[in-house]
């Protein structure tokens, strides 16, 4: 599933997501409009409006540099923009943007849409 997503108001790239159920919840969430925060010098991180449904969770993978993931137990968003710890069954990999790893580790607001 194709997404638009816009960092700090700048021009917009185009991102992915995958067919998992966690991703089709949060995409029936878009458009997001997020604040970022910087968890561990690793990832960018958000509060969603709520949970996502995580039933049916592919086998967990470490997360890379331009993954969109989903830790369910504290319900966030997080970017990645170094790559993550051990895989987790706590974190889900949702899909994936082709940014820098710079611009991510300076993100302060992003917007997600889908597209058309």
């Amino acid at each position: 599933m194709d997404i638009r997503v816009t960092l700090d108001g700048r021009r917009p790239v185009d991102a992915a997501l995958n067919d998992s159920p966690a991703a089709r919840d949060f995409a029936a969430l878009l458009p997001l409009t997020l604040d970022l925060e910087d968890f561990h010098d690793t990832e960018r991180v958000a509060d969603l409006p709520r949970k996502l449904d995580t039933s049916g969770a592919p086998e967990p993978t470490a997360a890379k540099v331009g993954d969109i993931a989903y830790y369910a137990p504290w319900g966030n968003l997080a970017l990645f923009y170094q790559d993550g710890p051990a895989a987790s069954a706590d974190l889900l990999v949702l899909g994936h943007l082709d940014v820098s790893a710079a611009q991510l580790g300076q993100a302060k607001r992003i917007t997600i849409e889908p597209t058309s």
